[in-house]
């Protein structure tokens, strides 16, 4: 192993030249990144976008969320990261089951609902059913998973949530995923050829 160290300074102040050299609007070092330079930074991944939901003694809680992702093919797990201390984390925490909603194209108005409103509010114009696990789950989606909380894991400002997955859906008829992309929703295009006939 190396013993070789950067001085924090140098290191910093050389990154702030290559990114002047190169366009770049700025660099930052370690604690001195400031939360929206770190959000416009990730808002540069495009995501897909969800909603989550769950249930607990007649509460219900539904958020939007492009933190997501797979875990595990066996067993089927994925992780949902959810701001720490939100009504939304008491609740999944409480109820040990949520679902993710993958969501289509044309549902940036849900996406935009359970994002703002608070409460069952977010469920007023939804249409939903309860789970066998009484999980608000939507009727329309690309992609739902209901997983069943297999672990919590400390993230800073946001718990991170596993879930085993316990049910899949899967609508063949919509094909074209919302996304979400320097702070915007939109439709991702269709591929109109394979990479094969390029």
């Amino acid at each position: 192993m190396s013993n070789f160290q950067v001085h924090p300074e140098i290191h910093q102040s050389g990154c702030r030249e290559r990114a002047m050299a190169n366009g770049a609007v700025g660099c930052q070092v370690g604690q001195s990144i400031a939360p929206e330079d770190f959000r416009r930074a990730m808002g540069s991944f495009a995501s897909g976008v969800t909603v989550v939901t769950a249930a607990h003694d007649g509460e219900l809680a539904g958020l939007t969320a492009n933190a997501f992702s797979s875990v595990s093919l066996r067993p089927p797990m994925v992780l949902v990261c959810v701001g720490r201390d939100s009504r939304s984390e008491r609740i999944i925490r409480a109820a040990g089951f949520f679902a993710v909603h993958i969501l289509a194209a044309d549902q940036e108005e849900v996406a935009e609902r359970f994002a703002r409103n608070s409460g069952a509010a977010k469920f007023g114009q939804a249409d939903w059913s309860p789970g066998p696990s009484g999980t608000p789950l939507l009727d329309r989606y690309l992609s739902r998973i209901v997983c069943r909380l297999s672990a919590t894991h400390e993230g800073g400002d946001h718990l991170i949530f596993v879930g085993e997955v316990e049910s899949l859906g899967i609508r063949p008829d919509l094909t074209v995923p919302l996304t979400y992309f320097q702070g915007r929703m939109g439709a991702l295009r269709p591929r109109l050829a394979s990479v094969d006939s390029l």
